[in-house]
């Protein structure tokens, strides 16, 4: 996967508690009526475990948009659902594969962190996401 400084929304970011990515992408100047900045083309994205995680029940990734920088307002596009900490292994891929339609101008990840009574800590775990040129799906089952 070839990953760009531009797109990146976290780079092994360690994800112990519920946080945003490091990272937030500008995707368009939406003062020039430009939202959508992929013009209806899906455009790939990958969110991987680079560092098992431990101590927490759950860690859910969603991908969240604003108008403004801050995020005083986010709305979130898409979930990926809670994957129990078991399948968080280095290498996991969240099932979220594309950005979705509905850019508001800012976009950054959000990752939710439960434990066995609802707010959670993770012990340990770091995750890498951005946008990419294309997937490798050379591995797949045909």
């Amino acid at each position: 996967m070839l990953l760009d400084l531009e797109t990146l929304f976290s780079d092994a970011q360690a994800i112990t508690t519920s946080a945003a990515s490091t990272n937030i992408v500008k995707m368009a100047n939406t003062e020039h009526n430009m939202p959508e900045v992929a013009f209806g083309t899906p455009m790939p994205l990958i969110i991987q475990v680079v560092e098992d995680f431990a101590g927490a029940t759950s860690v859910a990734a969603s991908i969240q948009t604003s108008a403004t920088e801050d995020f005083s307002s986010p709305k979130t596009l898409v979930s990926s659902g809670d994957i129990p900490i078991a399948d968080l292994k280095t290498g996991y891929k969240f099932p979220i594969n594309y950005i979705p339609k509905g850019n508001l101008g800012y976009m950054r990840v959000y990752y939710d962190v439960k434990g066995a009574s609802g707010a959670g800590t993770a012990t340990g775990g770091k995750i890498t996401a951005g946008m990419v040129a294309a997937h490798d799906n050379s591995y797949q089952d045909m």
